[in-house]
C-alpha cells in the first residue's frame, strides 16, 4: 500500500541528547493546519538506525500515561520509542460527543488523520538518521489497539510485527500475513473477550499458523507459521486494564521478529516472504 504524502507547515528536528533520553522529550509538528505532538525516547549517542516502537495510548488516554504504564524506554533502551498523542474523538460507546482522545479504528476514518501523524513522525525519524526500515513495531492499548490493527491493514509494509493489547478488528481477513502477539483479559467486558479470541483466531489463519501453540511465556502461547509471521497469544484472567508484565513480554516478542527486503509488497493474497526463519 502506498504512503500517504502530507504537506508539512513545521516539523521540530528530531535530535537526541548526549546521552539517554531518560524523560523523553516532547516533538511536535503542525499536519494540515492541526499541531500533533508525541513524547519520543531516543537511544545514548549520535544518530543511528534504530528500532522504532510506536505505542498507542486508549481512548481517553494520554501520552504520558502509557509512558509510564508501558516504559518500552526501559525495556528496550537500544529502541527509538514514540508515545503519540491523539486528538478528540468519538466513540459510540464510551464517548460519543467525542470530547476525549483517541485514535481512527479504521483507515479512511477522520480523514485519515492519524496514519498521517504515523507517516510524518516516520518520515521525521528517518530524516534524521534514527529509523532502521526493517524494524518498524506498533503496539497500543484499547482504542491504540484497534488503531494498531488499523496501522496493519494501512500500512504493513512498513512493519516487522504489531502487538496490540485489549483490541480488535473488523477487518482481519484483509490483512497481509505480519508478525502479530496479542493481549487480551478474559475478564475484559468493554473490549469483550469473545470478540478478541474470534480476532486472534481470524489472525492465526491469515498468518498461516499452526492450530497448535506451545508455551512461551506464563499466559502465552507460540502459534509457528507456515509464512514466518507468528502469532503469540497472551490470555491473562485479568479485565480491560494493561498487565502489567506486558512491556517485558511484547518487546522479547518484538525482538525476534525482522522484515524482510522486498522491493514492494507482494501481490494481493500472497504471503510475505520473511528475511529468515522466525522461532519463539
Amino acid at each position: 500500500m502506498p504512503f500517504t504524502t502530507v504537506p508539512i507547515f513545521l516539523t521540530i528536528a528530531l535530535c537526541a541528547n548526549s546521552a539517554a533520553d531518560a524523560d523523553g522529550t516532547r516533538r511536535v509538528w503542525q499536519i494540515e493546519g492541526i499541531e500533533r505532538e508525541a513524547i519520543v525516547h531516543f537511544p545514548t549517542g549520535a544518530p543511528h538506525p534504530c528500532p522504532v516502537i510506536l505505542a498507542f495510548h486508549g481512548h481517553g488516554g494520554r501520552a504520558q500515561s502509557v509512558e509510564r504504564s508501558m516504559h518500552f524506554q526501559t525495556e528496550w533502551p537500544e529502541a527509538v520509542v514514540v508515545y503519540p498523542q491523539g486528538l478528540a474523538t468519538k466513540s459510540a460507546r464510551v464517548d460519543p460527543a467525542g470530547v476525549r482522545a483517541g485514535w481512527q479504528n479504521r483507515p479512511g476514518e477522520n480523514d485519515d488523520r492519524d496514519l498521517k501523524l504515523v507517516d510524518q513522525i516516520m518520515a521525521s525519524l528517518r530524516a534524521s538518521g534514527w529509523v532502521d526500515d526493517r524494524r518498524i513495531y506498533v503496539t497500543g492499548h484499547s482504542n491504540g489497539g484497534g488503531f494498531t490493527y488499523a496501522l496493519w491493514l494501512a500500512r504493513a509494509e512498513m512493519l516487522a510485527a504489531v502487538a496490540p493489547v485489549a483490541g480488535g478488528t473488523l477487518s482481519v481477513r484483509s490483512l497481509d500475513p505480519l508478525p502479530c502477539m496479542h493481549v487480551a483479559g478474559r475478564a475484559d467486558t468493554l473490549v469483550p473477550f469473545i470478540n478478541q479470541e474470534r480476532v486472534m483466531a481470524a489472525v492465526r489463519v491469515v498468518n498461516g499458523c499452526a492450530e497448535s501453540g506451545t508455551p512461551w511465556a506464563k499466559d502465552c502461547t507460540f502459534y509457528a507459521s507456515k509464512f514466518g509471521t507468528p502469532m503469540v497469544a497472551m490470555i491473562t484472567d485479568g479485565g480491560h486494564q494493561y498487565p502489567r508484565e506486558a512491556p517485558a513480554l511484547i518487546v522479547r516478542f518484538l525482538k525476534g521478529q525482522v522484515a524482510p527486503i522486498l522491493c514492494g509488497p507482494p501481490s494481493p493474497g500472497q504471503p510475505w516472504p520473511r528475511s529468515k526463519p522466525i522461532s519463539d
